[in-house]
């Protein structure tokens, strides 16, 4: 841990900015929210998160990377590292817009391929999850009331609360008999979609979330919470880590028959 006690310390710093940005735009009567060429929404307050947190990134980090969904991947400005910060300034930005309180930003330090610090901050649920790696992960308000967190002992499909994030994706992706199957064989099924459904699985209050497709900057910081929180998170193919643009995450346990079922 003491390899990344100060990003860590950093991450929480940047959260604190952003929550200050993304939350006096929400709900915004005067929120400008404009179209991506992939036709998803993009409004003021992801760019001026995004910003915010280059800019102190730019200043305490020089030698680190930045990857945001945004802006994309910028250079480190004092030479090129194995380090990279990964930025989703707002996840659920859908919910976002439509006032749904379900958002996030997502912070994440890559070193290497591996994301070794991951937080979201989730300010209008009131909510914080973070970890690094090798330390564990907590939830709360703020480190000062930091609660450690645990995944679930289910060991059954047929006991076990399935999340997912939305049909669609998964009957694009040839998939859709094998999502209904799984929700059939579970005890429970929801779409909570986005941030929301990896960290309930992080806390033991869901056993399995997934998607089938997925950016760098969706997965990164999800990855160490998941799994410092005794969970695995692996693509579809079963690859760990966030590289494969797919998530499968679990309380372990439930794992290998979700890649079963799935593959």
């Amino acid at each position: 841990m003491a390899r990344y006690a100060d990003d860590l310390s950093l991450a929480h710093m940047l959260a604190d900015t952003a929550d200050s940005i993304s939350m006096a735009r929400f709900r915004a009567l005067d929120l400008h929210v404009e179209a991506k060429p992939d036709l998803t929404p993009v409004s003021d307050a992801d760019t001026a998160v995004e910003r915010a947190i280059r800019a102190t990134l730019a200043r305490t980090r020089p030698r680190d990377g930045v990857l945001g969904e945004e802006y994309g991947a910028s250079a480190a400005p004092a030479g090129t590292g194995s380090r990279q910060w990964v930025v989703d300034p707002i996840d659920g930005t859908k919910n976002f817009v439509r006032g749904v309180p379900i958002w996030a930003t997502l912070i994440s330090l890559m070193d290497g391929d591996r994301p070794v610090v991951g937080l979201v901050s989730a300010p209008a649920l009131g909510r914080r999850w973070w970890a690094a790696l090798g330390h564990g992960a907590y939830a709360g308000k703020h480190p000062a009331s930091a609660t450690p967190i645990r995944v679930s002992g289910v060991g059954r499909l047929a006991d076990a609360s399935f999340c997912y994030s939305s049909l669609n994706g998964w009957e694009e992706n040839g998939r859709l008999d094998a999502i209904l199957d799984l929700m059939r064989s579970s005890w429970r099924n929801r779409a909570y979609g986005d941030f929301y459904g990896y960290m309930l699985v992080a806390e033991g209050a869901v056993d399995v979330m997934v998607e089938p497709e997925l950016s760098l900057w969706d997965l990164a910081a999800l990855v160490p919470i998941v799994t410092e929180a005794g969970g695995t998170f692996t693509d579809l193919a079963g690859r760990p880590g966030p590289g494969g643009g797919s998530a499968v995450a679990s309380n372990g346990k439930l794992h290998q028959d979700l890649l079963d079922r799935l593959g």
